[in-house]
């Protein structure tokens, strides 16, 4: 599966640079993609800060460093928790979709009747999902963090109520340049991953019906694990280039 995802990976970008490019199809996409996974990114962002603070809290207060915690909760989120976390959960949402969508095409043999009208279904399927998966991610995490400093607002705003401006100047004073650009630099490589690994999961589909439902269990699978290869390559890449 490696080389063949490897394979797959040099086909896109010998694709990706050559025109027609399908602008129309990948904003199509960003939007599908985009606007279904923002429900369960946005419950899932407000209860990382909210937990994340409420756990940490209690630990906190027994060294008296209580006033570090909005601190904290910004660093851990903007640096590790938001990108991961969102990449995951994207991987699950659209990872699968994509899986499910082109194996289904591939064995009812659409993929093969577009080829057979001199379209390229390589360009017009995959790129386009790949392309849009790359850049919906990192849109979508940004959103994520802010709600998930949010979430740690209100659960430390119930148990020391701290004012709402303290909180953000806090916050503000504790991220630096080199916390937000690497965790939000790092979402173009998990889109990446979400796309390609789907896309090459539902292509290469076989064996029916049941080969759309193995696609697409797989796909979640291979991807949630390669983006936490990935993660742990990026961050030491991060300690070294950014300190």
């Amino acid at each position: 599966m490696i080389a063949g995802l490897t394979t797959f990976s040099i086909q896109f970008f010998k694709k990706v640079f050559i025109p027609p490019y399908e602008f129309a199809e990948i904003k199509r996409h960003m939007d599908e993609l985009g606007v279904k996974t923002l429900p369960i990114v946005s419950v899932t962002g407000f209860i990382i800060g909210l937990v994340l603070a409420m756990q940490s809290q209690p630990t906190m207060a027994r060294f008296g460093a209580e006033a570090y915690l909005p601190s904290m909760v910004a660093l851990s989120v903007v640096r590790e928790l938001g990108p991961v976390i969102t990449a995951l959960i994207f991987a699950g949402r659209v990872s699968s979709g994509i899986g499910a969508e082109l194996g289904s095409m591939r064995v009812t043999e659409q993929i093969d009747a577009m080829e057979v009208s001199a379209i390229n279904p390589f360009k017009f399927l995959v790129v386009t999902r790949i392309v849009a998966c790359t850049l919906i991610l990192p849109m979508l995490t940004i959103y994520v963090m802010f709600l998930a400093i949010f979430g740690g607002f209100i659960a430390i705003f119930l148990s020391r109520h701290i004012s709402f401006q303290l909180y953000t100047n806090t916050v503000v004073n504790a991220l630096e340049f080199s916390d937000v650009i690497p965790g939000i630099l790092k979402t173009f490589f998990f889109g990446f991953i979400v796309g390609i690994v789907g896309s090459y999961k539902g292509y290469f589909t076989e064996n029916g019906t049941e080969g759309v439902g193995r696609a697409s269990t797989s796909s979640v699978v291979v991807s949630s694990l390669i983006i936490l290869i990935a993660d742990m390559v990026l961050v030491k890449l991060t300690v070294l280039i950014w300190g």
